[in-house]
């Protein structure tokens, strides 16, 4: 009987074997050469490469394991020498990756993490190969200072992502630090030496030998592109990209990753460019240029009949990053932790954000992987850069086996359908099935036909407009006031966002008034259109900014002069829901913390957080969601959130610097504190929308002696006032994002001209000695926002003693009369008018307010309980269930009390007057002024 006869590939399993492979290395050797030729016909040429290949198969390499194999056999090595010796390693390296791979002993995220290491490993050994040789000839680049500078190779793409594929080119760009000179005898221009290295370095990776390539080069990301200097100095690419930096490139540096050279360089001008691909606000523009991008993606595939490529064709790879890179653009500059590079672990965070359904996320992994895995095993056949499927029997059944699946058939099944999902996920993210409006459309002809006199009138009264007529005589003002050369893509966008605009109007009364309110906040972002984008892509944040322009001119005006907030539009139930104070300060702190190296953009943030609350409560009371006492509960939460978050922001500096202070006493050391007391409106827990703080400032610090622990110690009361100061300025100072509230410093001990911050006790000497009755009476609504226990309790006791006092009635009387009657002559020029202001009138809510501090100055002293609380509504309450007062006359106080205040929410947020024909509020007026009259007279 004759031999059986040997297989295709004995003999490469005879030299495993002889070089001492186990037998499953047999098994898994038989699986990888039937999938991939290109590694087959290597094994045939380079028997010798087996006792070093063998052991790196069963375990994946460990951190630093790959940089030492290149290390040990890359030293001291000719031009010519290194450049073969590192295209072994590269071969080597491919294999034991692509061995693994196919065997099943790596997931998809080792083999692209290894592939991404063995071209940073390539480029770093050969930059610092040529570098030597360079600076042997040329001497070292230095800056002015004399410090060495260093060539910065910022990987992009797939490397930069660390997802590099197996047979992919590497896009690279190459920058350095600054302009200079070498120090050596043939000195080069720093521009001259690093064009040099990196034509060197692109040449050792990219040219062909007999030893094959390391890695194809590509460096036409870099600014201007293959008409660009090869190498850039920092302050150039920056002026480039923030000048004349394209969109698509935006795109490109999100995954850019400092591979090779100076590391600490390089991060320095990635954060440097982060405002040109992260911007503060929320990036609507994304939308149009993604879908842009993958319609001219669609043309190239269907002009070079490209649809069977995994990578660009519908459902393919390209789309799971668009739908990754999309959010990163959108809400990468408010979200940090969407500025990975990797597709994955952003994809993740977006279903963590809640921005993406967990199962869509799933889904997307799931096909993001098995096209990955397909490409890399599609591309291990013949190690050639390919994304297309294959055409020919052979190789459809080599892949089809090499992804587990029975035969061709089978995998293109399982690969339309990871397909179909990922495409669904990404027409739904990306809106692309959108139409164009129909050229009948009512308000579409409107727009378009403004100028003319064809315009239908008919048609728009019946989709609406009340008086179209009107409409037309205010667009064609509007269009009169436009800047002149508008730019397409603003223009573009304004042809798409008008006529749903204008159909959202129609549905609203006060058609004209509306229309106003939205043109003028159109016109105010007209030089920042992704805001009109953000209106066009998002249809209910427009539907909501149209209610809300109807509502309340007031938040209106709010968006206009911040159109950072309209991104609260999107979602309508933290809009019309504002949290309590628990739920914002967490919220608060969730938002600084994103940027917690950035102080800056902290107190950006803060503003912008204190808008943006202010707007959810006042939609809220608009839409009728809040009564009148959760607006001013909801408010003053607001402040005191945003006054602890200033409290610590001040003091952070101050620490660094000076330390903490410390009193010595008896027991040791003290730290004493600040206590911020809120007066007025804060203190009664009664804020209302543009209300300032009324604050007055206190510590326990030992004026004699006590000083801060720093390097630069400051006595404990220059350090109380330091802080005081710094606090002020933080709320009161105004920025392009707003303020964050007016301050009222002048309840303070002796007003205007009484210290910033006070001691405690001297300020419980001023209340029992000093204090004009008005001061005392202020008391009745002041309390602690923030400070220690000891010091709240303090302040209680201070509180107290000052309001308890016996006091002669009759003086009582004289004095708060005389002081109303003086407020009512300097403040009411309302009521000579003919007209009832709601807070300053006779029969209004200083009134009431008058009234409660009164009752509580003549009987607290005989029951202290009775300014436990500081809000007025629960004060009448309270001297009701003392007895002081008829339960009966107090409810109905409560009830004009709460119906003056809701109606002075309403008129702030419609900018209208506080002063109102008396005839509005007659029924209020009349049961505070036979109350004012029952009392007083008592």
């Amino acid at each position: 009987m004759a031999p059986p006869s040997p297989t295709p590939h004995q003999a490469l399993i005879d030299a495993a074997t002889a070089a001492g492979a186990t037998a499953e290395q047999s098994t898994q050797l038989l699986r990888v050469v039937s999938a991939s030729p290109f590694i087959a016909q290597y094994l045939a040429r380079t028997h010798g490469l087996w006792p070093s290949l063998l052991p790196l198969l069963n375990t994946r390499n460990a951190p630093g394991d790959l940089a030492a194999r290149f290390d040990a056999a890359l030293t001291g090595l000719t031009d010519e020498a290194f450049d073969a010796r590192l295209r072994q390693l590269r071969q080597q390296e491919m294999i034991r990756i692509g061995w693994r791979d196919l065997c099943g002993l790596a997931e998809t995220e080792e083999t692209l993490l290894d592939l991404s290491e063995l071209a940073d490993q390539a480029v770093q050994h050969a930059l610092r190969h040529h570098e030597q040789a360079l600076t042997a000839r040329h001497g070292s680049p230095r800056n002015a200072g004399g410090e060495p500078v260093q060539l910065v190779v910022l990987g992009m793409g797939k490397l930069g992502g660390q997802e590099l594929n197996y047979s992919s080119d590497i896009d690279l760009i190459f920058l350095f630090e600054e302009e200079g000179e070498t120090d050596g005898a043939r000195p080069l221009s720093h521009s001259e030496f690093f064009t040099r290295l990196g034509r060197r370095l692109i040449r050792s990776l990219d040219e062909v030998t007999a030893e094959g390539f390391v890695f194809r080069v590509d460096m036409r990301l870099r600014p201007h592109g293959d008409e660009g200097a090869l190498a850039l100095p920092f302050d150039a690419a920056e002026v480039y990209y923030t000048t004349i930096g394209r969109e698509w490139e935006r795109y490109a540096l999100i995954k850019a990753r400092v591979i090779a050279g100076d590391f600490a360089a390089g991060a320095r001008l990635l954060n440097l460019l982060k405002p040109f691909v992260y911007r503060k606000y929320l990036d609507f523009g994304a939308f149009a240029q993604l879908r842009d991008m993958k319609q001219a993606i669609e043309r190239e595939m269907q002009h070079k009949n490209l649809a069977d490529n995994i990578k660009l064709g519908p459902g393919g790879i390209r789309e799971v990053e668009f739908i990754g890179q999309l959010f990163q653009l959108l809400r990468g500059g408010r979200e940090p932790a969407l500025q990975s590079r990797r597709i994955l672990d952003t994809l993740d965070t977006l279903a963590q954000m809640g921005e993406l359904p967990a199962p869509a996320v799933e889904e997307l992994r799931a096909g993001y992987d098995f096209l990955r895995r397909a490409e890399n095993r599609l591309q291990m056949q013949y190690d050639q850069q390919t994304q297309t499927l294959p055409t020919q029997p052979e190789d459809q059944a080599r892949l089809a086996r090499a992804m587990n699946q029975a035969d061709w058939p089978s995998f293109l099944a399982e690969l339309n359908r990871h397909r179909q999902q990922i495409h669904r996920h990404f027409s739904a993210v990306l809106n692309t099935d959108r139409s164009a409006p129909s050229a009948s459309d009512p308000f579409h002809r409107l727009w378009q036909s403004i100028s003319s006199e064809d315009l239908p009138l008919e048609a728009l009264q019946t989709a609406g407009l009340t008086t179209p007529e009107g409409t037309i005589r205010q667009l064609r003002d509007w269009r009169k006031t436009l800047h002149r050369g508008l730019s397409a893509t603003v223009q573009t966008r304004l042809n798409t966002l008008m006529p749903q605009a204008l159909r959202e109007i129609a549905q609203h009364p006060h058609q004209a008034e509306t229309l106003d309110a939205v043109l003028a906040l159109i016109d105010a972002v007209l030089s920042r259109s992704v805001y009109l984008a953000l209106l066009i892509e998002q249809p209910q944040a427009l539907a909501h900014l149209v209610k809300l322009c109807a509502a309340s001119p007031w938040i209106a005006k709010l968006i206009r002069q911040q159109p950072i907030l309209l991104d609260e539009l999107i979602d309508a139930d933290a809009l019309y829901h504002p949290p309590a104070k628990e739920a914002l300060r967490q919220e608060l702190a969730s938002i600084l913390a994103r940027f917690a190296d950035d102080e800056e953009r902290q107190f950006d943030e803060l503003r912008r957080f204190r808008q943006m609350a202010t707007l959810r409560v006042a939609a809220a009371d608009v839409m009728g969601v809040l009564p009148v006492m959760r607006v001013s509960d909801q408010l003053t939460w607001l402040a005191e959130v945003v006054l602890d978050a200033v409290l610590d922001f001040a003091a952070r500096p101050l620490r660094a610097r000076h330390g903490d202070p410390v009193c010595p006493c008896d027991n040791g050391n003290r730290q004493p504190s600040l206590a911020i007391i809120g007066y007025g409106k804060l203190g009664g827990i009664e804020l209302g929308y543009g209300s300032d703080l009324d604050l007055v400032f206190l510590h326990d610090a030992d004026e004699a002696e006590g000083q801060t622990t720093g390097p630069k110690p400051l006595d404990n009361a220059v350090y109380f006032a330091r802080l005081t100061q710094k606090i002020i300025h933080a709320l009161s100072a105004r920025t392009p994002a707003g303020v964050l509230y007016e301050v009222d410093t002048r309840l303070r001990p002796d007003g205007a001209g009484g210290l910033l911050a006070s001691h405690i006790e001297a300020f419980a000497q001023y209340q029992q000695h000093k204090a004009w009755l008005w001061e005392t009476q202020a008391l009745c609504r002041a309390r602690v926002i923030s400070g220690s226990p000891a010091l709240r309790a303090r302040f209680a006791e201070i509180r107290q003693a000052a309001i308890c006092q016996r006091r002669d009635p009759v003086v009582l009387r004289d004095g708060v009369l005389g002081m109303r009657q003086k407020m009512r002559e300097e403040l009411d020029k309302d009521t000579a008018r003919g007209l009832f202001h709601l807070k300053r009138g006779v029969g209004g809510i200083t009134d009431i307010e008058f009234i409660v501090q009164f009752l509580l100055l003549g009987h607290a002293v005989d029951a202290p309980s009775l300014i436990e609380h500081t809000d007025n509504i629960r004060q009448l309450r309270a001297l009701a269930q003392g007895g002081v007062i008829d339960t009966g006359l107090a409810e109905r106080l409560v009830s004009a009390y709460q119906r003056l205040r809701d109606a002075s929410h309403h008129l702030t947020l419609d900018e209208a007057s506080l002063a109102v024909p008396p005839e509005d509020f007659a029924e209020e007026r009349a049961i505070v002024i036979d109350a004012w009259q029952q009392i007083f007279a008592d």
